[in-house]
């Protein structure tokens, strides 16, 4: 298999947390991240390559966390997803704003904001230039937004899946509490697995693993790194079925 990081892109799935809309707030969305994320997309599909994002509700509601106070699991799931549709809805807003068409499109029916999440409407949008945002993760309650992410990026055929984080890449310790820790370029998802090193969790890492899905690694808060890993630079890291 020839190396995935070589191909010409042409297509590419950006999952960003929630919490990557927060910037210096406490809660919410910050308007300056917003803003600066959705001119990076731009100048992405200004190359020519189309762009699909998921985006968590971190920033607003967390599911799992209310579930382990007492509420039922599939309920607060339920209202996970509709925040990742109110930050899918901030993210088409700021998008429009730098002169991008985008759609959002949920696995949720919330028909009076957005459109129904469809495998080949999503192709088209695509194909036609426009970006597409893909909220509410599977619709399913107990998967997370990055198996969503996975999920959406094989259905849609992207040559890569775009995790950020808050840190470039996947290292041997905590950067933030090990200075001495040492960036990986390239992984295999076994090892990931294996070293249980929680890029993604473990459904997720399996389903590209499986389906041959090139996955890089990096940090949204470092500008222009988007720009530079679309380019064909070495930024964060790059996670395959073999390293």
């Amino acid at each position: 298999m020839s190396d995935p990081s070589a191909r010409p892109l042409k297509r590419i799935l950006l999952k960003l947390s929630g919490e990557a809309l927060l910037g210096a707030e406490d809660y919410g969305i910050d308007p300056l991240v917003l803003r600066r994320i959705a001119s990076e997309i731009r100048e992405v599909m200004g190359r020519g390559i189309e762009v699909a994002v998921v985006i968590g509700g971190g920033n607003l509601f967390r599911g799992a966390g209310l579930a382990r106070s007492g509420m039922d699991r599939s309920t607060a799931d339920h209202m996970g997803m509709l925040a990742t549709v109110m930050n899918s809805l901030a993210l088409q807003d700021a998008l429009e704003r730098v002169g991008c068409d985008s759609r959002v499109m949920s696995a949720l029916r919330v028909q009076q904001v957005c459109e129904d999440y469809i495998r080949r409407r999503a192709l088209r949008h695509l194909e036609k230039g426009r970006c597409v945002i893909l909220a509410a993760g599977t619709g399913n309650p107990f998967f997370t937004t990055d198996t969503a992410a996975s999920l959406r990026a094989i259905e849609i055929g992207a040559d890569l899946l775009l995790k950020a984080t808050k840190v470039n890449g996947v290292y041997t310790d905590d950067p933030l509490r090990n200075p001495k820790a040492q960036r990986y370029s390239k992984l295999s998802f076994d090892r990931v697995l294996a070293d249980r090193l929680g890029v993604m969790d473990a459904t997720a890492i399996v389903m590209c693993r499986e389906n041959g899905l090139p996955l890089r690694v990096f940090n949204m808060f470092n500008e222009g790194d988007l720009i530079r890993i679309v380019d064909g630079e070495d930024v964060g890291t790059l996670v395959v079925n073999e390293a």
